[in-house]
């Protein structure tokens, strides 16, 4: 019996985008050889053992690489990253990636950083749908109402980068509450927790000074940190903020 269907070429046609696949394959060689080159069993090594000193938490914009930013390689930082450079205490992906972290690579550090420009709290503080986002975002838009007195009076562009900075102080101080660090600090483990927020149109770290090195630093090290930030005269007025 013959088809009905029509004739199909035997020759496929590459899909949109294959080449650019390819061109990431071929990179990916030509990073690998000249790393061989420069450091002779470097793969080795890595395959063997992963002992950062340092966990990043930051936000998942394509434009914020964290090996690339602070100049380490690969197996120097272990990386979490999700929209808006959020630390939710429901959320178990974040959790376990941070007990992995502090109980078995035993980092030393963790920072959690956020940047300037970034569209997660862009879309928070200014009520944009954005879609499924809008449901995590909400944590951002809690921190922007809870601090409400401190952002009002700014100018628009300067409400985001300030929300920026106080959404990173907020998570660092999720971090610090939760049951993984808490209880590594109980045990007598140094870890500690810090800030950071990058620069998109300079390349550069900022340290909001937020570090926390044990539980009873936590809230006088987050109450200090928001003072940076002025109330406007009506709120100072009303007491909001």
């Amino acid at each position: 019996m013959h088809s009905a269907e029509p004739n199909v070429p035997l020759t496929s046609t590459a899909s949109p985008g294959a080449d650019g696949l390819q061109d990431l394959l071929d990179s990916n060689r030509r990073w690998a050889e000249a790393t061989k080159a420069r450091e002779p069993g470097f793969f080795t090594r890595l395959a063997r053992q992963q002992s950062p000193r340092y966990m990043w938490i930051g936000c998942a914009d394509s434009r914020v690489p964290a090996n690339e930013i602070t100049g380490l390689d690969p197996g120097e930082v272990f990386v979490h990253r999700n929209v808006a450079n959020l630390v939710v205490h429901s959320d178990l992906n974040a959790l376990s990636t941070i007990q992995f972290a502090v109980e078995h690579l035993k980092v030393r550090h963790i920072m959690v950083v956020g940047h300037y420009g970034c569209a997660g709290v862009r879309a928070a503080l200014r009520g944009l749908r954005i879609g499924l986002a809008d449901n995590w975002l909400r944590h951002v838009q809690d921190v922007r109402l809870r601090h409400r007195g401190r952002l009002d009076h700014l100018p628009p562009e300067q409400q985001e980068d300030v929300l920026c900075e106080m959404n990173v102080i907020e998570q660092v101080g999720n971090v610090a509450l939760s049951t993984v660090i808490q209880d590594a600090w109980a045990r007598g483990q140094p870890v500690a927790v810090h800030g950071w927020v990058y620069g998109l149109k300079d390349g550069l770290l900022k340290d909001l000074g937020v570090t926390m090195q044990a539980h009873t630093e936590v809230v006088d090290v987050f109450a200090r940190a928001l003072k940076r930030y002025p109330r406007g005269d009506s709120a100072a007025a009303g007491g909001e903020g």
